[in-house]
């Protein structure tokens, strides 16, 4: 079915050239107190050619009532399965115009608009057969604003899939050759952050290093301040990155922040359980990180262990048989090497409150029980590594729009 939605102002005739124009199959008329009246004389008239329903606009210079009948008036069409929608704003007050564009734009909705040069020179109207319909380009169309739309509400989300998914809709679109760069640069930003969400750091650079500064430049020179913040907060975190990828491997406190900004993207999507494993493994590379860091070696690789390592601690920390037995290990280790007040010392002296924090972790789905974790379970272990030492604490968020 082809509808017709026409706002009904006081003047017939351009609404019946509207109707000629388009012979539509269904009409809905939105009209106000003073305009009804013209809607129930083109129903009596021409009404037997189309299906038809009226929606009054009670306070017509009401942006917003005009705005919420448009969307009953779409509504109602889609309820005629209507395979083609076209919206008529001639007539009626200009809230009622306005509210119908508003509701109705980015939404596969045609748009039309009867006019003409011949005009009255007191009222400017249309005068009588000299009407013409001219179909008008619904612009969001034109510049993706739809698809823009759903690519941030994406991007917020963290569904970086799907934000990929409505950029490459965009890519599919007549641009600009600078809309195109851009367009194609934020696309290899999103398949950056797919990959650095996967941990996959190198890949993440070489998706980003390039890209993000072309993006950005794009940016800036629109004069798109939204863009402009946002792409300039993830171009702060790429020396993080860098530093990771830098490492080779190594445990690093930078990795660590990594891990632990990767726990806090999981519990934004009220995902505690995975969260919570992330934090698990952090408190591991903690140890890890701050033996590195202090005595030069890794802690999991035998070929690097210096000499005056303790043998009896070998099988303690490649073999542990949990968590407090690494602390245990590590404190030892520390002790062998004279060295005082290190985090991980300050961990192990802090074992009985880990363990009453990590409970909820070992009663998960993801380790050895059946209950799910809770927002409070994950925010609780986490203050406390933020509370103990500042390198526990996760990297910036990525920003959002």
């Amino acid at each position: 079915m082809r509808v017709l939605i026409l706002t009904v102002g006081t003047t017939r005739a351009p609404l019946e050239e509207a109707l000629a124009h388009h012979a539509p199959e269904g009409v809905i008329f939105l009209a106000s107190q003073d305009s009804h009246p013209v809607a129930a004389e083109l129903v009596r008239d021409y009404g037997g050619s189309f299906r038809h329903h009226t929606l009054l606009v009670e306070d017509a210079e009401s942006l917003l009532e005009a705005y919420q009948v448009a969307l009953k008036a779409l509504a109602k069409a889609l309820e005629w399965e209507a395979t083609a929608i076209l919206a008529d704003l001639t007539g009626g007050t200009k809230p009622m115009a306005a509210g119908l564009v508003l509701a109705l734009t980015g939404r596969g909705v045609v748009f039309s608009y009867v006019g003409g040069e011949k005009r009255d020179r007191e009222t400017g109207r249309v005068l009588p057969g000299a009407e013409r319909v001219r179909l008008l380009e619904d612009p969001t169309a034109r510049l993706g604003l739809r698809e823009w739309a759903g690519f941030t509400r994406a991007w917020n989300a963290l569904n970086l899939g799907m934000a990929l998914t409505e950029l490459e809709a965009l890519l599919q679109r007549p641009l600009s050759p600078s809309e195109t760069r851009f367009y194609s640069a934020l696309r290899e930003v999103v398949l950056g952050l797919m990959e650095w969400d996967r941990f996959r750091h190198a890949q993440a650079w070489g998706h980003l290093s390039p890209s993000l500064p072309v993006a950005l430049a794009v940016a800036e020179a629109w004069g798109h301040g939204a863009k402009v913040r946002v792409l300039k907060g993830l171009e702060s975190l790429l020396p993080h990155l860098r530093a990771i990828v830098e490492a080779e491997g190594r445990p690093t406190f930078p990795l660590l922040q990594d891990l632990l900004a990767n726990a806090e993207r999981r519990a934004a999507l009220g995902r505690y359980d995975d969260a919570l494993a992330r934090l698990y493994r952090a408190l591991e590379l903690a140890v890890e990180a701050d033996v590195h860091e202090r005595l030069g070696f890794l802690l999991k690789d035998p070929r690097t262990w210096p000499e005056g390592f303790p043998p009896s601690l070998r099988d303690r920390i490649l073999r542990p048989r949990g968590l407090m037995e690494l602390l245990e290990a590590g404190f030892e280790l520390d002790l062998a090497f004279g060295q005082q007040g290190t985090l991980t010392q300050r961990l192990f002296g802090e074992k009985n409150r880990l363990q009453a924090l990590l409970n909820r972790r070992h009663e998960s789905i993801l380790a050895h029980g059946t209950k799910p974790v809770g927002e409070e379970d994950y925010r609780r272990l986490l203050e406390f590594l933020s509370s103990l030492d500042p390198r526990l604490t996760p990297l910036p968020p990525w920003p959002r729009f």
